[in-house]
């Protein structure tokens, strides 16, 4: 494949981030969540960065062609010239229309978009069950990674807390939220034969060893060996 460009889907608490960090090792592809793009461009003061500030100020949306140029400013680099993989963006059909359009003008498209398919109840477990360190943000889990002691940080002995994000009803809301304006993306990009479906209910460990042999299947396609 000449380049590798990439897309994480999947709930909130599948596990992308996780996931993406891993393949930017394997791959050495620069990862980039979209928050992360936003918040460095404000810091940075570029003139997107400053448009993203002004809606941000007054408490509006960034529109997607802001995000989409910001996506852009990063896409159209060097580190990027092999691919990229992209984590919290597209959420919705128009963004993905608007991302393919932006790719399109640079000669480049979407090659596969990873599916990391899990429950609302495996995600209402993994998110609700975190616990966070009032100190220093240090995590833990209930079930997966408890302290030592029950509601006491093993690091620096701060109360552990349930971050508001991590409530049930606010975990249920954000599902909702997910099922109702980024679900749509599986048929949009399946239609376009670049989904990848990875059952996500597992070991992170066996997660990345799918998503390594699904890219791998993908290599073989492109090279005309399957």
């Amino acid at each position: 494949m000449p380049e590798l460009n990439l897309v994480l889907l999947g709930p909130p608490g599948s596990g992308k981030g996780t996931q993406g960090e891993r393949l930017n090792e394997d791959l050495r592809l620069p990862y980039y969540a979209t928050g992360d793009i936003l918040r460095g461009a404000v810091r940075d003061e570029t003139e997107l960065g400053k448009s993203a500030k002004e809606y941000m100020d007054r408490g509006d949306l960034v529109p997607d062609e802001v995000i989409v140029g910001l996506i852009a400013e990063r896409i159209d680099s060097e580190e990027a010239r092999d691919g990229f993989i992209l984590d919290g963006f597209p959420r919705t059909t128009p963004q993905a229309e608007a991302l393919d359009a932006k790719l399109e003008e640079m000669g480049r498209s979407v090659g596969a978009v990873l599916l990391i398919d899990v429950s609302d109840d495996e995600v209402v477990k993994r998110l609700g069950g975190r616990r966070t360190c009032e100190a220093n943000g240090h995590v833990f889990h209930v079930d997966f990674n408890p302290p030592k002691v029950e509601g006491v940080c093993d690091i620096d002995g701060s109360p552990l807390l349930v971050r508001d994000d991590d409530k049930p009803d606010v975990i249920r809301k954000r599902l909702a939220t997910y099922h109702e304006k980024t679900e749509p993306l599986v048929s949009y990009y399946d239609d376009r034969g670049v989904l990848r479906r990875v059952e996500g209910e597992r070991e992170p460990d066996e997660v990345t060893e799918e998503l390594r042999r699904t890219l791998a299947t993908m290599k073989l396609e492109s090279d005309g060996a399957v």
